[in-house]
């Protein structure tokens, strides 16, 4: 089942999941938290908490994975392939941007943190599995947490 699936064929990857620059998955500071219960992401720098987002995650349990993974994709206005949307429309539930995990065979661009078209839908279980936020903070994430990063989602 295709949930969030991206292309890159229009769209620039800042990097392949095969080329994740080894200073970053050195990076034992920094590291992403997401509370699939409280539908609360967490940035941890150092081991104290620093920045903390309202999140979205799968309208039922099981539809957004729970484990370890790193950010393998960085994508500006992704393309929603599904539907056939272009980037930067207003139509896009993807939003402005992409940030793709390494789930299994996914490659980055099936399960990722991005934002949405319907911010209302922030704070609730309304995915298909990726997880949401607001625009403003999925940029804000997107400038500042690098490729290689660890993100853990718990239950």
């Amino acid at each position: 089942m295709q949930l969030c699936l991206i292309s890159t064929g229009l769209v620039q990857a800042a990097s392949a999941p095969s080329t994740i620059p080894l200073e970053a998955l050195r990076e034992e500071g920094v590291y992403i938290e997401i509370n699939k219960r409280t539908n609360y992401l967490t940035v941890i720098v150092n081991g104290r908490v620093m920045y903390g987002f309202p999140v979205a995650t799968g309208r039922r349990k099981e539809l957004t994975p729970v484990g370890e993974f790193h950010i393998v994709t960085k994508i500006v206005k992704p393309w929603y392939v599904r539907k056939q949307i272009p980037g930067g429309s207003p139509k896009n539930p993807l939003g402005s941007r992409w940030l793709g995990l390494s789930v299994p065979g996914t490659g980055g661009y099936t399960y990722g943190i991005h934002g949405t078209n319907r911010p209302y839908s922030i704070g609730s279980h309304a995915s298909s599995g990726c997880v949401r936020m607001h625009n403003r903070d999925i940029e804000w994430l997107y400038r500042h947490i690098p490729l290689g990063t660890k993100v853990i989602i718990k239950e």
